[in-house]
């Protein structure tokens, strides 16, 4: 029985080192919910995100209905915006869009979330300086999309303006993704599904600088599939919306088949 107590008491004493002490764990004990966001906010400006989060989750959980939990709940994505971790920020974002849809600051929400999938990148593309448009697209997609909601549902929000150049961006990005995969399938002979990726240009990315490289290689693709008339009607396209086109002036090859090859080299 000597033993047993020594050992029990040996064990409370490293439970204690390890989980600290009642008060060590919960310094928020009988404080207000707005003492507890002050003291989430100067854990924010010191950078402390990690800290900060506990406090707000403290918050969220003793006062759930206060209005202070849910700018504590804003600040918990802003927190995880700031650590860059793309996905709890994601989280947090959609949690308080979902908790609160009519909130004042639901558009800060959106762009939070759209801007956390707008940035995020792996540690091989911060090495190798990847570009925006080699990356999968599906993250360029779920921020695009994320922005046109904020610019739909709130067109006079602040971040109306520069959640609309972010689409922008990511739209001619997008497009340069999908010409890149058009090229891919170019030179594999895959001329079909070069052209698809070239329609999917026109029909979703009509307003990028892309639209004039799709016509050229829809047009070396329908040459190679001996395709005339949808070669000359996609070529008229090109004559018409882009009369100043290089491939229309002196000095391109006459076989239209190596146009997409003659536009490369002019990149």
């Amino acid at each position: 029985m000597k033993y047993i107590l020594i050992l029990m008491f040996a064990l409370l004493i490293n439970g204690c080192a390890i989980f600290g002490s009642p008060t060590e764990l919960d310094d928020t004990k009988g404080l207000t919910a707005e003492r507890i966001y002050q003291l989430g906010e100067e854990k924010m400006r010191d950078k402390d995100y990690d800290k900060a989060i506990v406090y707000f989750g403290k918050l969220e959980s003793r006062y759930p209905n206060g209005r202070y939990a849910a700018q504590a709940q804003l600040e918990t994505a802003y927190a995880h915006y700031k650590k860059q971790d793309p996905v709890l920020a994601v989280a947090a974002a959609d949690r308080f869009i979902k908790l609160h849809p009519n909130h004042p600051n639901v558009d800060y929400a959106y762009y939070l979330k759209g801007l956390a999938v707008f940035n995020e990148r792996g540690v091989i593309e911060k090495l190798t300086k990847q570009k925006i448009s080699d990356r999968d697209p599906r993250a360029l997609r779920d921020s695009f999309v994320t922005f046109k909601e904020l610019v739909s549902r709130y067109p006079n929000s602040r971040y109306a303006k520069d959640s609309t150049q972010r689409m922008v961006y990511l739209a001619n990005s997008l497009a340069e993704h999908e010409i890149d995969v058009a090229r891919y399938y170019m030179k594999r002979q895959a001329y079909l599904a070069a052209v698809n990726r070239c329609k999917y240009v026109l029909e979703y990315f009509p307003q990028t600088p892309s639209v004039e490289e799709s016509l050229v290689i829809m047009i070396s693709a329908y040459d190679l599939m001996s395709l005339e008339d949808l070669k000359n009607d996609t070529l008229r396209i090109l004559q018409t919306n882009y009369p100043n086109s290089p491939m229309l002036g002196k000095g391109v090859p006459s076989d239209e088949r190596v146009w997409w090859k003659f536009w490369e080299g002019l990149l």
